[in-house]
């Protein structure tokens, strides 16, 4: 049960449901900031308190399996206890995840899976699933699936009487990789097969205006820093100014913010720092060069944007000279550490803060903007009125 398989960091902001046809699952993110390190040493025990704090444990769950008057999960049963631990530091990011949220957790940071390519939502209120997002480059996308389109079979039966669940545990559990939708747009029907292949989650999206380029940073998986710098490449030569927008990003891989930042920070500058329980602290400088010269350079926040967000916005703030526009950020500070253990559940507890470049820490404050607008319709206009020539 104890047998490390993966260990990380992670920052965590809320636990988000997204309803994703990766390979089928009903995606359940505790999304925030994951670095794949390790901060804390296991030891083994030495302490004869230790030991017998131990021996009651192991006397408590004997009790339960070999007495208690009914007969128990002892699989369960070690889940709990475990739970019950997490549970008592009082920390609400110091958690234990099941199997099932683990994998959901890593599917979506990893960026990609094997999948027909829809993220779907339920419309409880008409008992409608409608399609959500269609991934690029999937066979959802080749078919012309869109956003908006209900689903109303899967493969001949009926989904008007089913739980939006059903659509992704079929097509995950299934040993199939084709199956047939049946869906309903501006009041037609109609049918296409879809093939499970490997998608890449689309997690970033580019526009221009004018001189002014524009990125927008959905969340931090392991594919998100290449997106960007795919984006940046494709621009436009007149392109001389970037807003970057994570507003309502929760979070992901350190490994990804801190890749991005290196885009616009100079090379042996501070992106960020972290300070251990010792009060040991690490700092993080850019390795590269600019990738891309920009002029201006501003970041798009707002109340939901966290971690890895908060830690891209500070570091293009305080090392790139970029003004921050919107309303102040969540303030998600401290850092996680995460083993996977053999049961495949992953257990989560805070080890150490994150601080901006210059030393600052945002932990339950938040990034106040450099020019606040509370409309979210202004804060990109306001942007790109800053820079257009």
């Amino acid at each position: 049960m104890s047998k490390d398989i993966k260990k990380s960091v992670e920052f965590n902001l809320v636990e988000v449901i997204f309803i994703i046809l990766i390979t089928g699952i009903v995606v359940s993110v505790a999304s925030g900031l994951i670095v794949f390190k390790n901060y804390d040493k296991l030891s083994s025990v030495a302490s004869s308190d230790s030991a017998t704090n131990f021996s009651e444990f192991n006397k408590a769950y004997n009790h339960i399996v070999n007495s208690y008057v009914k007969e128990v999960d002892k699989d369960k049963l070690i889940e709990a206890a475990i739970e019950g631990m997490y549970t008592y530091l009082n920390d609400e990011y110091s958690i234990y995840m099941d199997e099932e949220t683990t994998k959901s957790l890593e599917e979506r940071l990893d960026g990609q899976y094997t999948g027909v390519g829809i993220e779907i939502t339920a419309d409880k209120n008409n008992n409608k699933i409608i399609i959500n997002k269609v991934f690029s480059n999937s066979s959802a996308m080749d078919a012309g699936l869109k956003a908006g389109d209900e689903l109303i079979a899967l493969d001949g039966v009926l989904l008007s009487d089913k739980e939006y669940t059903y659509v992704s545990d079929t097509i995950k559990n299934s040993k199939k990789d084709t199956f047939m939708i049946k869906y309903i747009r501006d009041g037609k029907e109609y049918e296409v097969n879809l093939k499970k292949k490997n998608v890449l989650i689309d997690s970033v999206v580019s526009k221009e205006y004018e001189n002014v380029g524009y990125i927008q940073i959905q969340t931090f998986s392991a594919t998100t820093s290449k997106q960007v710098k795919d984006k940046i490449n494709n621009f436009s030569k007149n392109i001389d100014s970037l807003v970057i927008d994570v507003r309502n990003n929760t979070g992901g891989y350190l490994s990804a913010a801190y890749e991005i930042a290196d885009y616009f920070v100079a090379k042996g500058k501070p992106i960020y720092q972290l300070k251990n329980r010792e009060n040991k602290i690490t700092i993080y400088k850019a390795k590269n060069d600019i990738l891309r010269n920009f002029k201006d350079i501003s970041v798009l926040i707002n109340n939901y944007s966290a971690s890895a967000s908060e830690i891209l916005a500070l570091a293009l703030k305080e090392s790139a000279n970029a003004t921050t526009i919107g309303v102040k950020s969540y303030g998600k500070g401290t850092v996680q550490e995460t083993d996977t253990l053999s049961s495949g559940a992953m257990i989560k507890y805070t080890t150490s803060y994150w601080l901006s470049p210059n030393g600052n820490t945002i932990n339950t404050i938040g990034i106040s903007p450099d020019i606040e607008e509370k409309d979210a319709k202004k804060q990109l206009d306001i942007a790109i009125k800053m820079y257009k020539k």
